[in-house]
């Protein structure tokens, strides 16, 4: 399953100090250097992960970024623009690795529009813009200037160090994206069908009667993952036999049968709790797919 890598998994991997708090209340900003990031000729974090962080890398080398239903492949210059949300994985092909990395949070950007709604962030297919060396040097210009801006100590370095990283986000719109090459089927749906138990199984286990299940339906996990909910469906359905509406159900029966089993909890909470908004949806759902209803069962077990 995807990893999860915060900022302080990010930091013990690096040389250096870099406090996570380095901009109090207004989010955290950093610019790191591409070389520090990889080890004998590989990223330091090479599994599927989602980040609690933002990140826009600018890098002169060959590489690919898998993501669940395709791969991107580079060779030469390229910005990759990624989000907390979609699981990726950097798989370095030549050694020699450089340019610049910026590093944030949304905090940065509350007081203006949601970063996260930007197309280079919103989607795998406008995430990597290939350079030529002209633009490529356009771009490091500007990481330059916000690593100097980031070491000074001008009372509004965080305000302007936003206004940077705006320009180096307009400025690779304004390019075309690659749309990245096709991957086999069967390993695209393998990798959709790992991104989609990943974000099943982190709502559960419940622990107490204030936790909620909030991934439901087939669309919201299609969302989570940036794809048609058509094309989640069929992926599924490929490698598991089972429609995402069903898994979901599936585990959502699990989930009832245990805290009905290990709980004293009332039904009416254990139904809140698995995002029914009505007990009697959650005894119709469950007696339809155990015979029993929660309370006969809770009774046998």
């Amino acid at each position: 399953m995807p990893d999860f890598l915060n900022l302080n998994s990010l930091y013990k991997q690096l040389p250096g100090n870099h406090p996570i708090e380095n901009n109090v209340g207004m989010g955290h900003f950093n610019i790191l250097k591409v070389e520090d990031l990889i080890t004998d000729g590989k990223p330091k974090h090479t599994s599927y992960s989602r980040r609690s962080f933002f990140k826009v890398s600018l890098v002169n080398g060959d590489f690919i970024v898998h993501y669940a239903d395709r791969s991107i492949a580079v060779n030469g210059y390229a910005l990759v623009c990624t989000n907390p949300v979609v699981p990726y994985k950097w798989e370095v092909i030549s050694k020699k690795q450089l340019g610049y990395v910026c590093v944030f949070t949304e905090a940065l950007f509350n007081r203006f529009a949601p970063i996260k709604d930007f197309p280079v962030f919103s989607s795998p297919d406008k995430a990597v813009i290939l350079l030529n060396e002209t633009q490529y040097k356009q771009f490091e210009n500007l990481f330059v200037k916000m690593e100097a801006e980031l070491q000074g100590d001008y009372k509004y370095k965080y305000d302007f160090l936003r206004n940077l990283l705006m320009e180096v986000i307009h400025e690779a719109q304004k390019l075309q994206p690659e749309m990245g090459i096709t991957v086999s089927a069967s390993n695209a749906a393998e990798r959709i069908a790992i991104l989609f138990n990943d974000l099943l199984e982190r709502q559960f286990t419940i622990e107490s009667i204030e936790d909620t299940v909030l991934l439901k339906s087939p669309s919201d996990f299609a969302g989570k993952l940036n794809m048609h909910v058509n094309h989640l469906n069929k992926a599924l359905k490929q490698v598991t036999g089972q429609t995402t509406s069903q898994l979901i159900k599936k585990r959502i029966v699990h989930e009832a049968k245990v805290l009905l089993k290990t709980t004293n909890w009332a039904i009416a909470q254990i139904a809140r709790c698995l995002g029914f908004e009505e007990p009697n949806h959650f005894s119709i759902f469950f007696k339809e797919h155990t015979l029993l209803t929660p309370g006969a069962f809770r009774k046998e077990n």
